[in-house]
């Protein structure tokens, strides 16, 4: 379209040059028709050759106008030559018309380009307007960056300076504050971006809480120049990561005996594009196994994992097999098991979020006890050597449907170690892990990075917690320990409440705690209430008494009571028909059941 217009404005730039030199409107009268053709030929090669219809019409500056102005010249060049060479007489202004001629109709053409496009946009009505709260330099520069935007329209500037009021910026007029709430209400404006880097926290903040009594979003959006110049905003953008959080020595899992367990040998993950799993996967590399077979339901996740390990798989000479499926589809494990020779399964699927388990009970059961199960008897019909189940603390005297299905997953893989002595069955139990997708880690870092407040939903609760990659160094070395029907019980260290958690990790993004002592804080704390099925502190044990060293000073072994065998068929095929009928009361009943009693001594030592 853009070459259809400049050579249309070709010929017509050359006619309005006869004409304003002239005065005529035939130009053929008074030159030779083929010089007329020779002078607009020429031109046309020459517009060809300069590209100009590479000139984004949303991008058109200052550096596009520049590279018409050089066309210009290279058209009065060409006219003049053709008349020098032609000797058609004409007259010397006209090849000077003619290039400031269509320089002047290429600009006015692309500039009413612009409004028809944007004018057309704005009948789809398809992107949010906003107002940009600050008219200074990092207003502007966010302002004519939204321009090109396909998903912010900006329509006004709004500053407390009185001097800029009613004053036209960046092609957007200056309004005051007090015109917002209007704006707001008629639906004109659905976001306002905070663009005044210079802020204090504290002003900032208290900024973001008079803008929030609109009732739209809120942005803080910092400048270009700092972010790439790291002034300021380097701490509003920090995210504070799990390592910073607990002061504690990394696992070394560069043991011979550990290596030995899962090196040159068939090893599968379930939940591999989950946060556990995923992390499994990335140690397990190290141990330089034969193939590492991903089983993973989410096809994004395991595209994710796949894409994350696949450059050093190459480069190492591992074999790298995704397997889509659920772990409740039992052919499907079955096929993943027998398709690649599977040795070791270590498995992490699971729901694991408590409030999401607590509200759909039914998937939280099939997933967590029925999955567990298939994978656990295909794993014995298989004979395979070692499986490892990835368990938690919510497991130990449960009060949630996500920590119950938990623990009869337990009394499952003890109940398949009895029927079996050749795969070596072992459990590993550890608390809250930092920065999984379900942990307060991200979910505080995104309440920091819009200015809070931080929610905690009691100021007495208490977490064990461990890193992600801490806590699948510990699985794997607690997998190798294994001599069969072990539950594995992590040294978490000692408990954390959440709300000193939440203190470090503002401190640690740069921020001031807004509090009784400290009003003109950056970041509120608020109290929300316990959350149902949630406790204010987790137990690693059922009672101490069940606590065995093991040969890693980080891990210990205990021996707690489980379930009969002919309890655990029971429960299995009760919750099994609960399940298909989705009995969401059938299935708490079960769980409540079966999780209260442990009448048989159970695991070895």
């Amino acid at each position: 379209m853009i070459i259809a217009l400049d050579g249309v404005l070709l010929p017509f730039s050359l006619w309005a040059a006869f004409g304003f030199r002239l005065g005529i409107l035939d130009p053929t009268s008074y030159v030779n028709s083929g010089d007329l053709f020779a002078i607009i030929g020429l031109s046309f090669v020459a517009l060809i050759f300069f590209k100009l219809y590479r000139l984004k019409l949303n991008a058109f500056d200052l550096w596009a106008i520049s590279k018409l102005a050089r066309f210009a010249f290279l058209l009065i060049a060409i006219a003049g030559l053709v008349d020098f060479f032609a000797y058609s007489g004409v007259p010397r202004s006209v090849p000077i018309l003619y290039g400031a001629s269509f320089f002047l109709f290429a600009i006015v053409s692309r500039i009413v380009s612009i409004h028809i496009i944007r004018a057309l946009s704005r009948l789809e009505d398809t992107v949010d307007s906003v107002a940009i709260y600050g008219a200074g330099a990092a207003g502007i520069q966010l302002a004519l960056a939204l321009k090109h935007s396909q998903e912010v329209r900006p329509y006004c500037f709004v500053d407390d300076n009185p001097s800029t009021k009613g004053m036209i910026v960046a092609g957007l007029t200056v309004c005051k504050p007090s015109v917002l709430e209007g704006l707001v209400k008629k639906g004109i404006i659905q976001r306002v971006l905070i663009a005044i880097p210079s802020l204090t926290g504290g002003d900032r903040s208290r900024l973001v809480s008079k803008l929030s009594a609109l009732g739209c979003e809120i942005q803080v959006i910092p400048s270009y120049v700092d972010l790439i110049s790291g002034r300021n905003t380097v701490s509003d953008l920090r995210q504070v990561s799990p390592d910073e959080l607990l002061n504690r020595n990394i696992v070394d899992l560069d043991n011979t005996e550990v290596k030995k367990t899962y090196a040159d040998r068939s090893v599968m993950v379930t939940g591999a594009g989950g946060s556990i799993g995923s992390e499994l996967c990335k140690q397990l590399l190290s141990c330089k196994p034969r193939k590492l077979v991903m089983f993973e339901r989410s096809e994004h996740a395991l595209y994710e994992i796949d894409n994350e390990l696949r450059a050093f798989t190459q480069s190492n000479d591992i074999e790298m097999v995704r397997c889509l499926g659920s772990v409740t589809d039992r052919s499907a494990v079955d096929a993943a098991i027998r398709n690649h020779d599977v040795e070791v399964i270590l498995h992490a699927a699971a729901y694991k979020h408590v409030p999401m388990v607590e509200e759909n009970e039914v998937e939280g059961a099939r997933n967590n006890i029925i999955g567990t199960f298939e994978v656990a008897d295909a794993a014995r019909a298989a004979d395979i050597d070692r499986f490892i189940l990835i368990s938690t603390d919510k497991a130990v005297r449960p009060t949630n449907v996500m920590g119950a299905t938990k623990r009869l997953a337990e009394q499952i893989i003890h109940d398949t170690q009895l029927k079996t002595s050749k795969t070596k069955y072992s459990m590993v139990r550890f608390g809250n892990v930092l920065g999984s997708s379900g942990s307060v880690v991200p979910l505080f870092n995104r309440q920091i990075a819009r200015g809070g407040p931080v929610t905690v939903t009691h100021a007495d609760v208490t977490r064990y917690f461990m890193t992600i990659p801490e806590a699948a160094s510990l699985v794997l070395i607690a997998g190798s320990h294994s001599s069969g029907d072990d539950l594995f019980v992590l040294d978490m260290g000692k408990p954390v409440k959440i709300i000193d958690l939440a203190r470090k990790m503002i401190e640690l993004a740069g921020r001031t705690i807004c509090d009784g002592e400290n009003p003109n804080g950056d970041i509120r704390i608020e109290v929300t209430g316990l959350r149902p099925g949630e406790k204010l502190y987790e137990e690693l044990l059922v009672d101490n008494i069940s606590k065995i060293n093991s040969p890693h000073e980080k891990i210990f072994r205990a021996n707690e009571k489980s379930l009969s065998q002919a309890d655990v068929s029971q429960m299995y095929k009760q919750l099994n028909q609960a399940v298909q009928t989705r009995d969401a009361k059938a299935v708490r009943d079960i769980i409540e059941k079966y999780v209260e009693q442990a009448p048989v001594e159970g695991a070895r030592s």
